[in-house]
């Protein structure tokens, strides 16, 4: 008898509704917020489309445009080479492509983000995460769910900063770290704008999610949207970031399979 395969099982779980997929990417437009770094700094390009034709003289039969972003644009995807301390390790094309499709743990912090905007998850945090959901997956994502994506819309409600500098939840230095160099995740996915907290800037070391994930081959996810829809174990991410060769990340679509009971679906 022949084995059932299992790419077989996949389109028809797809097919008949027992996997749903979840779309966890921002729309990517000119209102996509994006980071603002402090002068002398230099500024990513907000997203702009130039029409090149529209069933026009310029091109009667076809419609397409050229592109104008930086890399962290919108939900995108860091590669090791974003940070000094992965300065020579993989740049985005070079991310194996397996990596790309991963088991993910999604932790929901969402009611404390929603008291303090500051708030950072701590190690003791993800070990109480794990004392009632099992270990994080080995390969897979740590997602953090904290609510940021309802504030997508506004680029002043999405960065949420004032004198001080921006207000965004994230992680502590020291779960940065653990995440980094303890954990078995191959990478950090966040709502808000960067893997780091608003905070960070002002951090020992300064923004220690990319300076510990990038230095330790670890990737991140930042602008990510629907991990409602997620449970807390169990979904599968596809991460599909543009293949730019010497680039640091790419804007990327990112998908989630999510096994449920037919009728179920979110």
């Amino acid at each position: 008898m022949t084995k059932p395969s299992v790419l077989a099982a996949l389109l028809h779980g797809l097919r008949g509704g027992s996997i749903e997929v979840v779309d966890l990417t921002a729309p990517l437009s000119s209102a996509t917020p994006v980071i603002q770094l402090p002068e002398p700094f230099g500024q990513t390009q907000v997203f702009e489309l130039e029409e090149i034709s529209r069933y026009d003289d310029r091109g009667p039969a076809w419609y397409w445009n050229n592109f104008r972003t930086g890399e962290h644009t919108g939900t995108h995807f860091d590669a090791p080479n974003h940070w000094v301390t992965g300065k020579d390790l993989a740049d985005v094309a070079s991310v194996p492509a397996s990596r790309l499709i991963a088991p993910a743990a999604v932790l929901d912090f969402s009611a404390l983000a929603a008291k303090d905007p500051d708030f950072l998850v701590e190690v003791d945090h993800i070990k109480a995460w794990e004392t009632e959901h099992g270990p994080l997956p080995e390969g897979g994502w740590l997602l953090l769910r904290t609510g940021w994506d309802a504030r997508s819309e506004s680029q002043e409600e999405f960065l949420n900063a004032d004198g001080d500098g921006p207000h965004t939840p994230g992680l502590s230095p020291e779960c940065a770290r653990w995440v980094a160099e303890e954990s078995p995740v191959i990478g950090l996915g966040t709502e808000t704008v960067g893997t780091d907290a608003g905070a960070a800037h002002s951090f020992d070391p300064v923004f220690p999610c990319h300076s510990y994930l990038m230095g330790n081959d670890k990737y991140g996810l930042t602008q990510l949207r629907n991990l409602a829809e997620l449970p807390a174990t169990g979904a599968v991410v596809i991460a599909g970031p543009l293949p730019i060769v010497t680039g640091s990340g790419s804007p990327a679509r990112v998908l989630a399979l999510v096994e449920r009971p037919v009728g179920e679906r979110s």
